[in-house]
């Protein structure tokens, strides 16, 4: 256990952005199921409207630091070349 005052106040600031950090990963992750399901489905409105929903999500997860910006950049990628190669219901 700490015993600096400092040592105390970071032990705080990291369970609370942990805690916000997990929120955020988790919020991107649920996004980015429901582009998922909506390609498994076949359906191509609801998965342009869903990746539509989860781009700026992810892009929001790269602006804090949760995700690097290549791997927010290669996930939209690869959802839009799916979504693309979907044929149309």
């Amino acid at each position: 256990m700490a015993n600096i005052a400092s040592a105390r106040k970071r032990i705080r600031q990291t369970l609370k952005r942990t805690e916000r950090n997990k929120a955020r990963k988790s919020r991107v992750r649920t996004f980015v199921k429901k582009v998922e399901e909506a390609l498994l489905a076949g359906n191509k409105e609801d998965a342009v409207e869903a990746l539509r929903h989860a781009q700026p999500e992810l892009q929001r997860a790269c602006t804090k630091g949760i995700m690097h910006k290549n791997t927010v950049a290669r996930k939209i990628s690869r959802l839009a070349g799916k979504i693309k190669n979907l044929k149309t219901a």
